[in-house]
């Protein structure tokens, strides 16, 4: 295990440490939310009804370390997704960018098909992505841990409890994906790890 840590106050100078990735090769992390009964979203339907104040630090810390900004399709409509100071590349079936990002500047969203995951990854990093962050959804997290093409699983555990049929983090056919703990935090309740997968 790496790092276990309390953070306490709105102090985010530690944050650049503490989720530091190698920087001697391309690099995939995942970022997701969940209650812990493991809801990976509130009453509403998406994961914004779960996610505060300490997921939220961590969430901006992690886009803005990221060269690139991965989303399924479906999560990018779910959640309303604009456009970000990132490229961000929707992963679709459909070819088709969601409502939100279709006034977006020319180049500033892709959309792509996963095809091979490992392929998918090829892509990114030939374009000069070495820093690639996946918001999900649940489906994208699971065809990419099927790929093994993830290095990282950033999790946010808020305090709550929500009951219900709402997804996990992870959707999709069975998987046994061994997780390494590599730092955890504590703010108030909330857990946020790194585990290397």
């Amino acid at each position: 295990m790496g790092v276990v840590r309390v953070l306490v106050g709105p102090d985010t100078d530690d944050l650049a440490e503490l989720y530091a990735a190698p920087g001697d090769r391309p690099w995939l992390r995942v970022n997701m939310v969940s209650t812990v009964d493991g809801a990976a979203t509130g009453d509403s339907g998406r994961s914004g009804s779960i996610n505060n104040a300490a997921d939220k630090r961590v969430f901006d810390h992690l886009r803005a370390t990221a060269d690139v900004i991965v989303v399924g399709a479906g999560t990018a409509r779910t959640e309303g997704y604009g456009p970000a100071d990132r490229p961000i590349v929707v992963v679709s079936r459909r070819d088709e960018v969601p409502e939100g990002l279709r006034g977006a500047p020319p180049g500033s969203v892709l959309v792509e098909p996963l095809g091979d995951a490992a392929g998918f990854r090829r892509r990114l990093v030939d374009r000069g992505w070495t820093r690639i962050l996946c918001e999900g959804g649940p489906s994208l997290l699971h065809d990419l841990l099927r790929g093994g093409v993830v290095d990282e699983l950033c999790t946010t555990t808020v305090p709550r409890l929500v009951g219900g049929p709402g997804p996990r983090i992870v959707a999709g056919p069975a998987l046994d994906v061994p997780l390494r703990l590599h730092t955890l935090l504590e703010v108030d309740g909330t857990l946020l790890a790194r585990w290397l997968v």
